[in-house]
């Protein structure tokens, strides 16, 4: 898969063709993030993954380490993304978030489309918007919100012990993770990452909003 026009147009008709599925629940703050798909790009490798010059041309996605000085989910695998403020739509928040954490300043016509909405334990409701990012090689972090970026390549998403599944009560919905490199992501960040797979790469009607979050997202 590479980032090119071929594979914008394959996600953007894949997203035409998907019915996306919004989410109500009283109380629950609206938020968006921001699936950006880029270059792989050039660098060292991180968790395990190779270094970038060994899939350079590649696509990837975006995603960020939260900053250690948050309050709340301080250092976790994260998509740029917040708080949608009156007046702002999904996909203009996702722009104004990745813009401020990570320096990358994207138009509207960069918009592909939108995954399901992902209602999360610690009281948000969260709409994926897909970006598309193209060859970048620059980023400006925010140190209040971010610590570090990395491209996490597109065929890592699709490795065959994906996703894990972890069952810890027989009443309960399996908690989701993403194996990446060595390590691994947890929803909600990787129930959006696997969304992202079956629906844009491998063109599957598949949901995620059943799924768990483990405890330490909740808060």
């Amino acid at each position: 898969m590479h980032c090119d026009d071929g594979f914008r147009e394959l996600i953007c008709g894949r997203l035409a063709e998907f019915s996306v599925q919004g989410a109500e629940v009283a109380g629950a703050r609206a938020a968006a993030v921001a699936v950006t798909i880029v270059d792989a790009g050039l660098g060292a490798g991180c968790n395990g993954l190779p270094a970038h010059d060994d899939w350079q041309g590649g696509a990837a996605l975006l995603l960020t380490r939260r900053s250690s000085r948050l309050r709340n989910h301080a250092g976790q695998w994260a998509f740029p993304g917040g708080r949608i403020d009156p007046g702002e739509t999904p996909e203009d928040t996702a722009l104004r978030e990745m813009h401020e954490e990570i320096g990358l300043e994207l138009g509207p016509e960069r918009i592909l489309g939108r995954l399901d909405d992902f209602v999360t334990r610690s009281g948000f409701i969260m709409t994926p918007v897909v970006i598309w990012g193209g060859p970048q090689r620059d980023f400006r972090l925010n140190p209040d919100e971010v610590d570090s970026v990395h491209r996490i390549p597109v065929p890592e998403l699709l490795r065959e012990d994906a996703p894990l599944l972890d069952h810890v009560a027989d009443d309960a919905p399996p908690v989701l993770r993403m194996p990446i490199g060595d390590d691994w992501i947890a929803a909600p960040t990787a129930a959006i990452l696997y969304q992202f797979r079956e629906v844009c790469v491998l063109g599957r009607d598949t949901r995620v909003a059943h799924y768990d979050q483990p405890r330490f997202a909740w808060r």
